[in-house]
């Protein structure tokens, strides 16, 4: 298959295992789903550029209004409610660890990393953007309190698909090939 044909395969592929990915709920005290998990894979098995494409079709896809993200929600309603930032701290945590693989190259050191400050990226995006919009909505209210609902539930599942995502990623380098 032509190297950019198997790539644009590759990029709708994880764009669809994103959507799929933010469907399935883990129950917990607070339930989480496995969005971040597919972003950290994307780009650990496709690369930056491919990795991060796929994430920008899978926000587009919901822009549009295809129920792809977490509760078969789609829309730019869901794109710039209260928990939007977080989808487009997404893309920004995909540039980041995209811009890190360019810079510093491909290392399971510098892949972990990149994806640990990729989470920071998107707590930081998401939780700038649910702010913005809760107190707009509804009235002021403090980053810890904010934190305390929207990342601090999330750091331990979000540590773990990390792990996760670089272990599937070593595992399954050598079948994905762009």
């Amino acid at each position: 298959m032509h190297t950019k044909t198997k790539e644009l395969v590759y990029i709708g592929i994880f764009a669809a295992l994103m959507a799929v990915c933010a469907w399935i709920l883990i129950p917990a005290a607070v339930p989480f789903t496995l969005q971040t998990f597919a972003v950290f894979l994307a780009i650990g098995l496709l690369g930056g550029q491919c990795g991060t494409l796929a994430v920008l079709v899978y926000i587009l896809m919901g822009a549009v209004g295809l129920p792809v993200f977490s509760g078969f929600k789609g829309g730019l309603g869901a794109l710039f409610g209260s928990t939007g930032g977080y989808i487009f701290g997404f893309l920004f945590s995909a540039l980041l660890m995209w811009g890190m693989e360019k810079v510093f190259g491909k290392s399971t050191g510098v892949l972990v990393l990149s994806m640990v400050l990729g989470l920071v990226v998107c707590y930081a995006v998401g939780t700038a953007w649910y702010m913005l919009v809760y107190t707009h909505s509804t009235g002021t209210v403090g980053i810890i309190t904010v934190l305390g609902w929207c990342v601090f539930p999330f750091v331990i599942p979000d540590l773990l698909k990390i792990l996760l995502a670089v272990w599937l990623t070593k595992r399954l380098k050598k079948f994905v090939r762009t």
